[in-house]
């Protein structure tokens, strides 16, 4: 994303969340990553494009508050502005989403721009007086307009892997879709990293996935893996993330070492130590 207006600020880093397969722990390392951020000093805006909503309610964002969504910003020409919320975590805001995003692919189809919506929302003057250092975008978990919008808007792509049989073979597909967008629309786009999820060291078969995907992989894969850990499965139903819900616990240490890892390769102004 470049300006040309060299007196606006420098724009934030847009990192897409993305991974077709369900349940692999997207939503939740998105909101867990976005609070490490903001722990570390920053400003961070996070997208929920998941017609779920997952991320919206991880958050604690009622329904009803969601009066405008990334709906209305992609499909009825909203300003992103005025669908962004605050959540209850200082300096970390939220463009929510609901079941409304369910029919977008459909609807976008007919629209000549359908798959630059998201990056010309995110380039809006008015989203400088957030002074954001960083934009998540929780994509959907399939690869479809919704998510083309995010990679087209985005500098680099984080992609969470469960640590189960077969995890690697859906990933040739997302790299192919990566490859088509860096050819087509977008050629700075990058893989931020791969991130293993819900690793159980008890299980071998979680030991073999690992070893499979750095062999494969290399420097691709981020040094951290997140445990499977029943405190990260139980802070969302108490609308926080799991560095707030338990600060010393496993998951929470292991997100705070990924957010180390991002904030390594992608330094701020205004960065805590």
């Amino acid at each position: 994303m470049n300006f040309s207006d060299p007196t606006r600020p420098a724009p934030p880093k847009i990192f897409a969340v993305s991974n077709q397969k369900g349940g692999v722990g997207k939503t939740t390392t998105t909101i867990n990553l976005a609070t490490g951020l903001v722990e570390s000093g920053a400003r961070v805006l996070l997208i929920d494009l998941d017609p779920q909503g997952n991320a919206s309610t991880g958050l604690g964002i009622a329904q009803d508050r969601r009066k405008l969504t990334t709906y209305d910003v992609l499909l009825e020409e909203a300003s992103i502005s005025s669908a962004i919320l605050e959540t209850s975590i200082p300096n970390l805001f939220i463009c929510p989403a609901n079941a409304d995003l369910s029919s977008a692919d459909v609807e976008l189809v007919a629209n000549e721009k359908r798959s630059f919506l998201l990056q010309d929302a995110l380039r809006q003057l008015e989203l400088d007086r957030y002074k954001l250092d960083f934009v998540l975008i929780d994509c959907p978990p399939s690869l479809n307009l919704l998510t083309i919008n995010a990679m087209i808007a985005a500098n680099s792509v984080i992609v969470p892997l469960q640590a189960e049989f077969f995890a690697l073979e859906g990933l040739s597909q997302l790299m192919l879709t990566i490859r088509e967008i860096r050819q087509t629309a977008n050629p700075a786009l990058r893989i931020e990293g791969v991130l293993i999820t819900m690793f159980d060291s008890r299980n071998r078969l979680c030991h073999q996935v690992e070893a499979d995907a750095r062999a494969t992989l290399g420097d691709v894969v981020f040094e951290t893996v997140i445990p499977r850990n029943v405190r990260v499965s139980e802070a969302p139903s108490y609308a926080m993330s799991v560095l707030e819900y338990d600060s010393s616990s496993k998951g929470a240490e292991a997100y705070r070492a990924l957010t180390a890892e991002v904030l390594k390769r992608n330094p701020f102004l205004g960065q805590k130590e």
